[in-house]
């Protein structure tokens, strides 16, 4: 799969020079390229690191880069060379984006820094993926997703919530919704940019992103000055507020309005009950006492299976859905039916599984158009189209500051728990 980017995408015309690695900016560029934007993703010579994660059939060719990979093309240069740094900077003078996740005192070493890019394209936006706000007191320390989870007292939320101890979402979450907001104010600048013509410095960093994500569902009475009382949103913060068990399994139920909770206890006969207690019979009533009203339902809930309960559920518009393993999602009916999964060749790891882009376009092109390409696949193609003489060219390719891919050929082969 190998497609033109075609004039109804969203942001065709628009070319991004990235440079972040790992998970929050490559999901960030995987976006701007599903909008069709040319993404040039620059590749050291042993390529990003999260190529290695997750089971592969080929050497740097993971699962984890495999799902955040698409729509870009790959150059290496490796710019602790002269000359590849150099060539960097040439790109740059046409882009109109460049995005990396270099912590910023190393891009001022390597000659990198917005001002030096701004040197040579003054209308480009520069964007920094950081851990934490340049101008803070964290500023220099290192961040993964789990420290940020710690930071940001996401993973402090359990014992809030009557736990014993604190615990990390398994999912890389605070990357993925970093490289979402990095992608919404990439977004924003370039339309600022087409309005306007001047370029623009960005840091996102993950820290202010999370701890806003957080505080935004859990600054409760710290939204008052003085404060009306702690902080923590009761509902989220119920001890009883996990997968119901039932009869033989788990499930997720929420009634949260009163018409609800009321259509909820009517359908098993209990309407009366739930009317004559004013600790729950209310919205109002419930906010103070939700920890009553969800030990109610985990009590009631254990009675019947999960297939009993979702269909009452569903029969009178209540949320509910029972707890999927990662398995079930694969198979699930409705993504099958929205053929959210598509089955493709890719022309060195074989028959891969990719996501399409979750939002639907009524009149643009959002799609997969490029697989995930192996490292330096497109070096001396985009050399070419940004007017690199042959000889500068063989240049690079002799002194080490670029690498181009074999031809469908496979890297070393890795060991593969598909295998």
């Amino acid at each position: 799969m190998n497609k033109p980017i075609p004039p109804d995408a969203p942001l065709a015309g628009v070319r991004v020079i990235d440079m972040a690695t790992v998970l929050m900016g490559p999901v960030a560029t995987q976006v701007l390229g599903d909008y069709g934007a040319d993404i040039i993703k620059i590749e050291p010579p042993e390529g990003d690191v999260m190529r290695h994660a997750g089971a592969a059939r080929n050497a740097r060719m993971g699962a984890m880069y495999l799902s955040t990979g698409r729509n870009k093309r790959s150059l290496v240069l490796d710019i602790k060379k002269p000359d590849g740094r150099q060539a960097l900077l040439r790109l740059c003078e046409s882009a109109d984006l460049f995005i990396h996740n270099v912590r910023p005192a190393a891009m001022r070493r390597a000659g990198l820094s917005h001002e030096d890019i701004r040197t040579v394209n003054p209308a480009i936006v520069y964007m920094a993926l950081v851990g934490f706000g340049q101008d803070g007191p964290y500023a220099q320390r290192p961040a993964v997703d789990d420290v940020i989870q710690a930071a940001s007292g996401l993973a402090g939320l359990p014992v809030h919530a009557g736990q014993a101890e604190p615990g990390f979402v398994p999912a890389n979450l605070c990357d993925r919704m970093t490289g979402l907001a990095a992608a919404h104010a990439a977004i924003a600048a370039l339309y600022m940019k087409q309005r306007t013509g001047q370029g623009q410095y960005i840091e996102v960093p993950m820290f202010e992103t999370m701890a806003q994500m957080i505080l935004g569902d859990h600054l409760n009475g710290e939204a008052f000055l003085p404060a009306i009382d702690g902080p923590g949103y009761s509902r989220l913060l119920n001890a009883y507020r996990r997968p119901f068990r039932t009869a033989d399994g788990h499930m997720a139920v929420t009634p949260y309005s009163d018409k609800q909770f009321r259509a909820f206890f009517q359908a098993i006969g209990r309407c009366a009950e739930f009317d004559a207690d004013p600790r729950i019979n209310t919205h109002a009533a419930r906010a103070r006492n939700y920890d009553v009203a969800y030990a109610l339902l985990a009590q009631i809930l254990a009675t019947r299976s999960t297939a009993e309960w979702v269909a009452l559920c569903l029969a009178h518009d209540i949320p509910a859905q029972k707890v999927n393993a990662i398995e079930d999602v694969l198979h699930d009916a409705h993504l099958r039916e929205v053929a959210f999964f598509q089955d493709v060749d890719h022309p060195t790891e074989g028959r891969i599984r990719q996501m399409r882009p979750a939002a639907r376009w009524s009149n643009a092109d959002v799609s997969v158009r490029r697989l995930p390409p192996r490292i330096g696949e497109h070096s001396l193609e985009i050399l070419r189209e940004a007017g690199f003489p042959e000889e500068e060219i063989q240049q690079l390719l002799h002194s080490g500051a670029t690498v181009q891919a074999a031809a469908h050929s496979p890297t070393q082969a890795a060991p593969s728990a598909t295998e």
